[in-house]
């Protein structure tokens, strides 16, 4: 069995896989991390490796700890991945765009992939049907929309998500709605649009926080899949066991 970890910038999520199969998920704050951990080693004691794709701040050695137990595996990028990197800066490409790179191109052979990953940012990452990682863009995720502008402006307040947003603001409260979230959903269906264009035989995987709040917005078919990165990381480590 393997655990793999996704440590994110604001907060953490786990699963639990035997082969391909996802066993069970969580999701905790970084400071619960070692808890959570020793926690799910105790249930699941037939876990033999721990992977982990870290963008966020945590120290590595707090992994190492479990290495008598379990080998511990971080992703970098000097591992094998199962497409050619045509990134101009390769080692400035985040780990966790590789590792959804590699679970996309694992999973839908032969196909022109776009893995948009709609978190803290949103991230949009390319690889065509010859296995070739072409690149991508990186703006920023709802949540940072709405702290910008708070933060930036004198008198907008601090708003969150809401499910239910008007296309036409009434109040100020609803044209920040309005612009925070239909804006984002345009920029992504723009994106694809202009993918769709240029590329046929294309599928779009849509992951992250908020992937679910997102897909039933958009008016591009795509697969969402919130737990996309997590089946990634797992499928990442199996095609690195096997090519190392």
């Amino acid at each position: 069995m393997i655990l793999a970890i996704d440590v994110g910038n604001t907060r953490i999520k786990a699963a639990v896989f035997e082969a391909d199969i996802l066993q069970e998920f969580f999701i905790f704050d970084k400071n619960e991390l070692r808890d959570n951990i020793e926690k799910i080693l105790k249930i699941f004691k037939s876990i033999s490796h721990l992977v982990v794709s870290s963008v966020g701040d945590v120290d590595k050695n707090m992994f190492l700890e479990f290495s008598k137990t379990t080998t511990v595996h971080f992703i970098s990028h000097d591992d094998a991945f199962p497409f050619f990197n045509k990134y101009k800066t390769p080692h400035t490409l985040g780990i966790d765009r590789m590792v959804l790179a590699a679970g996309a191109t694992l999973k839908y052979p032969k196909r022109n992939r776009l893995v948009i990953d709609a978190g803290t940012c949103v991230t949009y990452d390319f690889i065509d049907q010859e296995d070739n990682y072409q690149g991508g863009a990186i703006s920023p995720g709802l949540r940072l929309r709405y702290e910008s502008l708070h933060s930036y402006t004198a008198n907008l307040p601090l708003l969150t998500l809401e499910s239910s947003v008007s296309f036409v603001g009434k109040t100020t409260s609803e044209s920040m709605h309005s612009g925070v979230v239909n804006g984002f959903v345009f920029e992504i269906d723009g994106f694809i649009d202009r993918y769709k264009e240029k590329y046929s035989n294309f599928i779009i995987i849509l992951t992250g926080g908020d992937a679910e709040f997102l897909a039933k917005r958009l008016k591009n078919t795509i697969f969402a899949n919130s737990n996309f990165l997590l089946e990634s990381l797992n499928q990442t480590l199996q095609y690195k066991i096997k090519n190392d």
